[in-house]
C-alpha cells in the first residue's frame, strides 16, 4: 500500500493503452512514454503492460506503508527517499514508512514509477489506463489526490527474488538499489531540444515545396497549449500548396497534423480516434520517448528517414530490450 501525501502536478495510473475500441470512438490513452513505462516495469519484475504511475513535471509525495520493490524510469525529476537521492533506471527496495518525493525537473518531464505487482485498479475495456476526460480507468478515473491509497498486486517470482536480495544487501538502510544498471545506449537522451526522426505523412505531397523544406530546416517550439492529447507547435507556417477538403481518417501516436493556421499539432496518447487535418509527417516509433519527454518551451527539430529505416531502428531497440529481459533474469538467478 502506498499513500499519497501530495499528488503533484499530474500523476495518473497508466498501462500501454486501451486497444480495440477506437472504432467505437474510445481513445487509446496509455503512457505518453511507453518505453520508459516498460523499462520501469521490467526493473520491478512486472509484466511490461502492468499499470504504473505516470508523473508529470512536478512529482508527488508518497509514503510506503509496507516494504516495496520499485523502479523509476523516464525523465529525471530529482527523486529522493527520506531526503536521500535515489537513482533512476534501477531496481530499488524501499522499506516501510519511507517517503518518496520529487524535486526539480532536471531532464525530460515525465517519470514512471513501477511497483512490484503493479497497481491494483479495475480493468475497464481491457485496460487499466486512466482516460482523464471520460473519467474511466486508472484510480477512480482521475489523477491522484492527497489521501489516495494505492494498492499493489501479487508479486511475481522475479519481483520476490529481486526484493529479497536487495533487502539483504540494504538491511541497515532505508532503501537499497541494485549495483548494476542497464546499458546507457538503451536510455533515450532527454536533455532537451531533441531532433525527432519522422517519415512522410499521407498528405505530405499536398504541402507547398516551401512548407516541406521548412519542416526539416527550422525548429518548432512546444507551446503551453499542449497536453496528453497533443503538442501544439509554434514555428514557421506550413501551408498547403492549395486548399483541399480532407476526409477524416485514422490517426496514430505521433501523427503530425497541420490545421488551416499552418501551425503543426503532434498527436499523443490521448489523441482523438480520427482526424481531418492533413498529415505532413509521422514520428518514428523509436523516437516517441524523446517526443513524450519534451515540455513547453522546448524546441523540436525534425529529420526525415525512410519507413524501412524507422522499422529497422525499432526492431534493433526491441532486440536490445529482449537481451535486457534475459539479463535481468540471469542477474536475479545469480544473486542480482
Amino acid at each position: 500500500m502506498i499513500k499519497v501525501l501530495k499528488p503533484g502536478l499530474l500523476s495518473s495510473i497508466q498501462d500501454l493503452g486501451r486497444t480495440g475500441f477506437q472504432k467505437y470512438g474510445v481513445i487509446a490513452s496509455g503512457s505518453m512514454d511507453p518505453f520508459s513505462h516498460r523499462m520501469a516495469n521490467l526493473l520491478a519484475g512486472n509484466g511490461e503492460n502492468d499499470p504504473a504511475l505516470e508523473i508529470t513535471m512536478m512529482g508527488p509525495v508518497l509514503i510506503f506503508e509496507e516494504d516495496t520493490l520499485i523502479s523509476i524510469c523516464g525523465g529525471d525529476l530529482s527523486p529522493s527517499i527520506n531526503g536521500q537521492p535515489v537513482r533512476t533506471w534501477r531496481s530499488v527496495f524501499v522499506k516501510k514508512g519511507s517517503e518518496l518525493k520529487f524535486g526539480g525537473c532536471q531532464k525530460g518531464c515525465r517519470a514512471y514509477l513501477a511497483a512490484a505487482g503493479g497497481f491494483s485498479v479495475p480493468n475497464v475495456m481491457n485496460s487499466k489506463s486512466t482516460y482523464l476526460r471520460a473519467g474511466i480507468g486508472g484510480y477512480k478515473g482521475r489523477a491522484l489526490k492527497s489521501g489516495d491509497l494505492l494498492e499493489t498486486g501479487k508479486h511475481s517470482m522475479l519481483s520476490s527474488k529481486m526484493a529479497e536480495y536487495l533487502a539483504q544487501q540494504g538491511h541497515d538502510k532505508i532503501f537499497a538499489e541494485n549495483d548494476w544498471r542497464i546499458t546507457s545506449d538503451l536510455i533515450p537522451d532527454t536533455a532537451g531540444d531533441p531532433v525527432i526522426r519522422i517519415t512522410r505523412g499521407r498528405q505530405f505531397d499536398l504541402f507547398s515545396q516551401e512548407s516541406q523544406e521548412l519542416l526539416f530546416k527550422h525548429s518548432f517550439e512546444v507551446t503551453a497549449q499542449s497536453d496528453r492529447m497533443g503538442y501544439r507547435l509554434k514555428g514557421p507556417s506550413l501551408p498547403l500548396s492549395q486548399h483541399t477538403e480532407q476526409i477524416s481518417e485514422a490517426v496514430n501516436f505521433g501523427s503530425i497534423q497541420v490545421p488551416p493556421d499552418g501551425n503543426p499539432i503532434v498527436l499523443l496518447a490521448d489523441r482523438q480516434t480520427t482526424g481531418g487535418y492533413p498529415k505532413i509527417g509521422q514520428i518514428a516509433a523509436v523516437d516517441l520517448p524523446l517526443l513524450a519527454q519534451a515540455k513547453p518551451g522546448d524546441a523540436l527539430s525534425f529529420a526525415e528517414i525512410s519507413n524501412e529505416k524507422a522499422q529497422r531502428l525499432l526492431i534493433n531497440r526491441e532486440l536490445k530490450l529482449k537481451e535486457l529481459k534475459q539479463g535481468i533474469t540471469l542477474k536475479t538467478r545469480g544473486g542480482n
